[in-house]
């Protein structure tokens, strides 16, 4: 084991409000999900995870085009749980909003609002919004500038291609306490740096493949953090799972959902279809956080130790998974999976 210090590693669960099926195999509405995934959030609550994720899609395998609307929900349904997006898309925002929506769930949370910055894998936002993606990096780098200067909170001033110039403008309303910002990274050198440049902490969503060969990204940021003299920040790790009681349910639970999904995925991107050795390849040894609290915490250790992360976010709904499945898996996270990487870390 490193030397780090895991004492404080905090525990998240990123949904995206996954399209679901009741046990009759019956899909659900847009609206029930939505219902579902407030539920799933006050059980993690009550059972004192740090933080709760919601992301942002436009498309109809996922129920959630607007998280901070239902953070704002759960704002005022939970008590101590960190409520965060898994990502703001904030390529198809606006900055100025971002801040004011969220400024809003952090009066209505008492404190507790994060903003998880990114561009999002999808690009179903952009033409939604009216934007062109040939103007991919430009808008989110112009807009990711802006938001850091309006979480300070003084008058902004600032011009660029992607909005209107702001000449010492004041923007509200003001917060008690500071909105937290991560910034999502998916593997990209340039993101990573770019993080570091403008002191944020990183999230880096790891999705495939052995979560050690992400390490140079953690190494990179931290080397660049350093270079421009900015205090060394947190780095967390967002990964999709499913924790059932034994390895043998967890993987029978999942597999029919994961092959849904990404045969759905596939079919639009032109890969191949999902197999089941590929999906066994990323349980047994990728990124994919299938089986037992035992499995699943010896996992997260592994992931946890190669990027010495400071906090990990399960993607807990992959897929048309049942709800009560996924309340199931929420409470053996918490309740097993959590100590017992706390005990093998310790």
């Amino acid at each position: 084991m490193n030397s780090f210090d895991y004492s404080d590693l905090k525990f998240g669960l990123d949904t995206f409000g996954d399209i679901t099926k009741d046990e009759s195999g019956n899909t659900m509405t847009d609206a029930a999900v939505i219902r579902e995934v407030v539920e799933q959030a006050k059980l993690a609550d009550e059972l004192g995870l740090y933080a709760f994720n919601v992301g942002e899609h436009h498309r109809s395998d996922f129920a959630v085009s607007a998280p901070d609307t239902v953070l704002a929900g759960l704002a005022t349904v939970t008590k101590q749980i960190r409520l965060g997006t898994g990502v703001t898309v904030l390529s198809s925002e606006d900055p100025v909003r971002v801040y004011q929506r969220f400024a809003t769930i952090q009066a209505l949370s008492n404190g507790r609002a994060e903003i998880t910055a990114g561009r999002g894998s999808f690009t179903e936002s952009f033409p939604l919004f009216g934007y062109n993606l040939s103007d991919y990096s430009t808008l989110f780098e112009e807009k990711l500038e802006l938001l850091v200067q309006l979480l300070t909170e003084k008058p902004i001033t600032w011009s660029g291609r992607t909005r209107a110039s702001l000449e010492n403008q004041e923007v509200y309303p003001k917060t008690e306490t500071p909105i937290g910002l991560r910034v999502g990274v998916g593997g990209s050198p340039e993101s990573v740096v770019r993080a570091a440049r403008l002191g944020i902490p990183m999230a880096l969503a790891i999705i495939g493949g052995d979560p050690a060969r992400f390490a140079p990204f953690a190494k990179l940021y931290r080397d660049a953090l350093a270079q421009f003299e900015k205090p060394q920040l947190p780095v967390s790790i967002h990964s999709p799972g499913h924790i059932a009681d034994t390895d043998e349910q967890a993987i029978a639970e999942q597999w029919p959902h994961y092959q849904e999904m990404f045969g759905r995925l596939g079919r639009e991107r032109g890969w191949a279809p999902m197999s089941y050795d590929h999906y066994m390849a990323e349980v047994n040894g990728g990124s994919l956080y299938v089986g037992s609290p035992e499995t699943v915490a010896k996992k997260i250790v592994h992931a946890v130790t190669s990027l010495n992360a400071d906090r990990f976010d399960l993607k807990y709904a992959t897929g048309p998974m049942p709800h009560a499945k996924l309340l199931h898996s929420i409470e053996l996270y918490a309740t097993k999976v959590v100590p017992l990487v706390r005990e093998m870390l310790a």
